[in-house]
């Protein structure tokens, strides 16, 4: 797959989590524009695991895996400087709101992968 596509499934796929989080009170998530390049690259590792079939359970893990290895860990709420985020626990400990980002995500991928689809003349 061209490369442009994935990026642009990244940027679908990130301004939908954007959104949806917003809409479900945390306005902690800028722009794809203003997004720092760990966050984009983060959201790319996403687009490529759900076109590689991950499930959301596996999309989870595979967050988990990069923030654990990056020094991440639990905290009751996201901080940046302490490196501590609530979604450090395993996919069924999630809140249905975050399991649902997740599906989201991936069918955020899917839709634009389908709408990047060159047309055939």
């Amino acid at each position: 797959m061209k490369t442009d596509r994935i990026l642009w499934c990244a940027m679908a796929a990130h301004e939908m989590n954007r959104v949806y989080c917003k809409s479900i009170g945390d306005a902690s998530q800028p722009l794809w524009e203003d997004a720092p390049e760990w966050q984009r690259n983060s959201a790319i590792a996403g687009v490529q695991g759900a076109l590689a079939g991950n499930t959301p359970e596996q999309q989870h893990q595979a967050w988990l895996d990069v923030k654990a290895i990056d020094g991440w860990k639990y905290g009751p709420v996201k901080d940046t400087e302490k490196k501590e985020h609530p979604c450090m626990v395993p996919y069924a400990d999630l809140p249905e709101a975050q399991r649902r980002k997740d599906r989201l995500f991936i069918a955020a991928v899917r839709a634009m992968l389908d709408a990047t689809e060159p047309v055939s003349p």
